[in-house]
């Protein structure tokens, strides 16, 4: 007598196979035999390792991960109790896969073949981006403030001060009337800076409309070219079939020629400094709208990278912070404002940063026909 076929769990399209499930994951899976080598991979650790199945299944699992990596440790842990293990915060980061990656480990036994383990990988880039998102919103709110009180507080006093001075260089001598013009000149250098931080202020709804990335990014790339980036290289990545961004255009020029122009300041004088500029569709990145209960998708990336020295590391966490920056002659309001403008139109803005490779990643919504979000 035949046995009978196993029957496909209810709710499943006829088409759909335990590969196709795994592939739809989000978090990279794969497995490895008892010799630890890669004998299956679905879609996102392809994307992880950065290469094909075809070349995962070639090498064994110490050639794409750090040396003497706790992952390896887990799976032998793994195979000699039988049982399931986790670990938390693992650095699988190498120069292939470009540098730090932290992720959740899983592994688990595939019984049905001896020494064959499971290993899933969450990263956690997802959750701290989020995390660190709520801090550009606070940072831009208060620079929100900050500028406020600057226009009212200061600008009135800085003419008043200015007058006094002119006034002064009309009886002045020589040697003093260098002092008045000082003053004057470093009222006005204040009320310059004033100025700028009026544009934090600004509360008014921002004009949008459907607007294609991609020609935003080859004006950005034609200005620094012909400009503060002659000498640099651009390298461009674009995914042609990305839909438009729901966006007010002058405004994303801004961002964009802010971030080239930080990441062409940060290359110098070096003869191979390149700067990358990509686009990319990520779906399954969602954000919790502070103060409701919806959830925005913000499946366009947009990122500029760079091969510069890299952001210090106690930098990192306040960069977006308004007077922030290690230029000379910076005023570090530049992010600032970029993260303002991101915020505004409802987006987010990261920055990972190892020596020769920066990243900048700005992910925002997509335009559906009049609206940007898509709530779940």
């Amino acid at each position: 007598m035949k046995s009978a076929k196993p029957e496909r769990p209810a709710g499943l399209p006829s088409g759909a196979t335990s590969e196709a499930i795994v592939n739809a994951l989000p978090h990279p899976v794969f497995t490895v035999d008892g010799d630890d080598k890669l004998v299956g991979a679905n879609v996102a650790a392809e994307a992880f390792f950065e290469a094909s199945l075809a070349v995962l299944v070639r090498h064994r699992l110490q050639e794409f991960v750090p040396f003497g990596s706790p992952l390896l440790s887990l799976v032998d842990q793994v195979r000699t109790r039988g049982s399931a293990v986790n670990e938390y915060r693992v650095d699988l980061g190498t120069p292939r896969n470009g540098g730090e990656r932290i992720v959740d480990i899983h592994v688990a036994p595939l019984n049905e073949a001896e020494g064959h383990v499971v290993i899933m990988l969450q990263e956690r880039t997802i959750a701290d981006k989020m995390d660190r998102q709520l801090t550009h919103r606070g940072a831009a709110r208060s620079v929100t403030a900050l500028a406020s009180m600057l226009a009212h507080e200061i600008k009135n006093p800085l003419s008043g001060i200015r007058g006094a001075a002119q006034l002064l260089e009309l009886n002045a001598s020589d040697d003093d009337r260098s002092l008045t013009r000082l003053i004057t000149d470093e009222a006005d250098r204040i009320v310059k800076l004033v100025d700028r931080m009026e544009v934090f202020s600004d509360e008014r709804p921002i004009e949008r409309e459907p607007v294609n990335i991609h020609a935003v990014l080859e004006h950005v790339r034609t200005l620094a070219s012909s400009g503060f980036a002659r000498h640099i290289r651009f390298i461009e990545e674009y995914d042609p079939s990305l839909p438009p961004v729901l966006a007010n255009r002058d405004q994303l020029v801004q961002v964009f020629l802010n971030l080239v122009k930080n990441a062409a300041e940060a290359i110098g004088d070096s003869t191979d400094g390149e700067i990358q500029l990509t686009t990319a569709f990520r779906p399954g990145v969602r954000l919790m709208v502070p103060g409701g209960p919806a959830r925005v998708s913000l499946p366009l990336e947009f990122c500029v990278r760079d091969n510069g020295p890299g952001v210090p590391d106690d930098l990192m966490p306040h960069l977006f912070d308004p007077f922030v920056t290690t230029k000379p002659t910076g005023t570090g309001l530049g992010l600032a404002l970029v993260a303002k403008i991101v915020n505004d139109h409802g987006g987010i803005i990261e920055c990972e940063s190892q020596p020769r490779r920066t990243t900048f990643r700005v992910l925002m919504p997509m335009y559906r026909g009049g609206r940007a979000t898509e709530k779940s």
